[in-house]
């Protein structure tokens, strides 16, 4: 962890050890830096030191695996790595990028991406490779109830890649999307804002097939990430992840996930790719596809300049709009930027997210955990 008070003027003398003595959050190299970082500190440390009472919340998942991912990665027991090699997927297909050893979201990756069918890499019992054998009958209200009602044993470690779909599945929940066939017909369309890593597990967005059944999900997904090479590209998911099972119905040819380009099949979810920022692409982008809900996932409003003319444009179209973001305190900053911006209170207010990413974000900048998408909000 760096020390909070980096670049106050002096140089670090030694590894951030010295925490706050109020919030526990931050910590610093030596008391020079702990005063000189005061200033800055002492508007956010009321506010950290509410949310360091909650870190058994944020670590309370329903899986085998929770203590390894959360607690044991935070004390350094374990790692990402170690966590992912003990269950074959290190380094392999989509889960390449869920350690710091992993492929970048690059163009270079991106391209590699694409080259491969990625699935799982995971057997039948372990994924949902097929379609549900029952609609959804009520909300999903967490990972237990999406775990149950997809049969999958809660030691399965799917979650770290679905925390994408279900994200969305939740935004349209809090956004007020519920009965999707009354709100917005057989078609939901729904812009989607800065990916990056994402860009290298695209196939699970095919569970949205099951999560929104009987509707056509179409998302555009637009940010600077996006090589210049894949722009204007779709991609047309037809089926959902393959497992390793040779034998699985997954692999017969009417499950086949189809990512060719530029063709036009019957799909319940199409991705179409734009490189730049929202508010440059916009005005083009809904000549086709104008959105019912928009989500920026691990937003970072506070820390990106360039989010202001987005958030001013959503503001002007007036369409629900759902963030997320790695820890409450960025939610904290963004709600603040959002509000200067727009004169108006969030629509949404800062909330956890019950389909948070299970395992804690290594290296994080607080001793808070964090997590990939793991608060909302929104306007």
């Amino acid at each position: 962890m760096e020390c909070a008070g980096k670049g106050r003027g002096t140089r670090c003398i030694g590894p951030a050890r010295r925490r706050c003595g109020r919030c526990g959050a931050v910590a610093y190299c030596s008391v020079s830096h702990q005063i000189s970082h005061w200033s800055d500190h002492k508007g956010e440390c009321e506010r950290l030191e509410q949310q360091m009472k909650c870190v058994d919340v944020l670590n309370n998942f329903p899986f085998t695996f929770s203590e390894e991912a959360t607690v044991q990665v935070c004390e350094k027991q374990e790692t990402r790595c170690s966590f992912l090699s003990k269950r074959g997927i290190h380094g392999v297909g989509m889960w390449m990028c869920e350690c710091s050893c992993g492929l970048s979201s690059s163009a270079a990756s991106f391209e590699r991406a694409r080259s491969k069918d990625d699935g799982w890499d995971l057997p039948c019992i372990l994924c949902p490779c097929y379609g549900p054998s029952s609609p959804i009958s009520k909300d999903l209200c967490g990972w237990k109830d999406y775990y149950e009602w997809r049969s999958i044993p809660l030691h399965s470690p799917i979650a770290l890649l679905l925390h994408w779909p279900l994200t969305i599945y939740y935004a349209a929940q809090v956004a007020g999307l519920r009965s999707f066939s009354s709100e917005i017909g057989r078609k939901l369309c729904i812009h989607y804002l800065g990916p990056e890593q994402e860009l290298l597990q695209l196939p699970v967005f095919g569970e949205l097939r099951a999560l929104f059944p009987g509707v056509q999900v179409h998302m555009e997904i637009i940010g600077p990430e996006i090589p210049p090479n894949r722009d204007g590209e779709k991609i047309y998911l037809c089926s959902y992840a393959h497992c390793t099972d040779s034998d699985c119905i997954c692999k017969s040819p009417s499950e086949e996930l189809n990512q060719s380009v530029g063709t036009v099949r019957s799909s319940a979810v199409t991705l179409h790719l734009h490189k730049g920022f929202y508010h440059d692409c916009f005005r083009d982008i809904i000549k086709d596809s104008f959105p019912h809900l928009i989500i920026a996932p691990n937003a970072g409003i506070a820390a990106y300049s360039s989010w202001s003319s987005t958030i001013e444009l959503i503001k002007e179209i007036n369409v629900p709009a759902v963030f997320s973001d790695y820890c409450e305190e960025a939610c904290h900053l963004a709600a603040s930027c959002i509000t200067t911006l727009t004169g108006r209170p969030l629509s949404v207010p800062i909330q956890l997210n019950p389909f948070r990413q299970p395992m804690v974000v290594e290296d994080s900048a607080l001793f808070l955990p964090c997590y990939s998408n793991c608060f909302l909000f929104g306007m």
